[in-house]
């Protein structure tokens, strides 16, 4: 019996699936060149490869932590410009961090004030 090799290439529904990204967003990225030009195939439909869908799991971390599409631009770009970049897109990650931390730091205080609420309430019942 023969093992079957990974998946190398994905169609658009699979990428979907994947990475829960819409279509839109998928041709959105790709047009403005967050994704680089994904590859078709002889009847010209998309095919994505294995590393379309890793650089779109890092763009989800990136936009689910709520960076700006134009720093995801930046860091795309000093990706495909080499490791020459690395201390830049360390720069970069780090400031972005400290946003995230930040964040999360107002996200806790406004779930104390919720908790505070929810105690204050159930104590008048």
């Amino acid at each position: 019996m023969q093992c079957l090799a990974p998946v190398s290439v994905y169609t658009p529904a699979e990428v979907v699936e994947e990475t829960g990204f819409s279509l839109d967003t998928l041709r959105y990225y790709e047009k403005i060149g967050l994704l680089e030009p994904v590859e078709r195939n002889a009847a010209g439909q998309r095919r994505f490869s294995q590393e379309d869908v890793g650089w779109l799991g890092t763009i989800r971390c990136l936009r689910d932590t709520g960076m700006p599409i134009a720093e995801m631009l930046r860091f795309a770009e000093l990706v495909r410009a080499g490791d020459h970049t690395i201390a830049d897109r360390i720069a970069l990650l780090e400031e972005h961090d400290r946003r995230v931390e930040a964040q999360i730091g107002n996200l806790i205080e406004r779930k104390r004030y919720v908790s505070d609420k929810i105690s204050y309430y159930r104590s008048v019942l």
